[in-house]
């Protein structure tokens, strides 16, 4: 069972293309200026089977998957669960976005099997006095687009190169 604020099918703002953004409840971090205090508090979400969720994840074809809250590491048995039928039953990309750098979530087990199935991390604090909205996919200028599979093979964070414009 996993603790979610909600829900978003075909959302723009939480990756490239549609995704099915996954608003987990709990988050530890407690970011000054974050833009959804209301997801810090593990109780404020409802209850929801890893089944229940990964059955409205695979119920649209076209959209990609977005882990975010709150803080998807908060709770990454349920997570992992959730990544890894996403991943058995489809080609959808998953993107994370936490508030612990990729380093931290290597040193801690249970963090760390989730990014077995994460596509791209988003990593790190929202930092109020860093923010920067010119940025893609994250909000201050500390935050890092990782890509987790280029990352766990060489041990140290890849930066993802994300290119919004099409290569001619």
């Amino acid at each position: 069972m996993l603790s979610i604020l909600d829900i978003i099918e075909d959302t723009t703002v939480d990756g490239p293309g549609f995704r099915t953004s996954i608003y987990a409840a709990g988050c530890p971090n407690g970011c000054p200026g974050c833009h959804n205090p209301e997801s810090w508090d593990i109780n404020h979400g409802h209850w929801m089977t890893t089944d229940e969720i990964v059955q409205k994840v695979l119920a649209d074809d076209f959209a990609d998957v977005t882990f975010s809250g709150g803080d998807p590491m908060y709770q990454p048995e349920g997570f992992t669960k959730v990544a890894r039928a996403i991943k058995e039953k489809s080609d959808k990309s998953i993107w994370c976005y936490t508030g612990y750098t990729f380093e931290r979530l290597l040193r801690n087990p249970r963090q760390h099997q989730l990014l077995q199935y994460i596509d791209v991390l988003v990593d790190g604090r929202f930092e109020k006095e860093l923010r920067d909205e010119s940025l893609c996919f994250r909000g201050s200028r500390n935050q890092r687009l990782i890509d987790v599979p280029a990352s766990l093979k060489k041990g140290e964070a890849v930066v993802y190169k994300y290119n919004p414009l099409p290569v001619a």
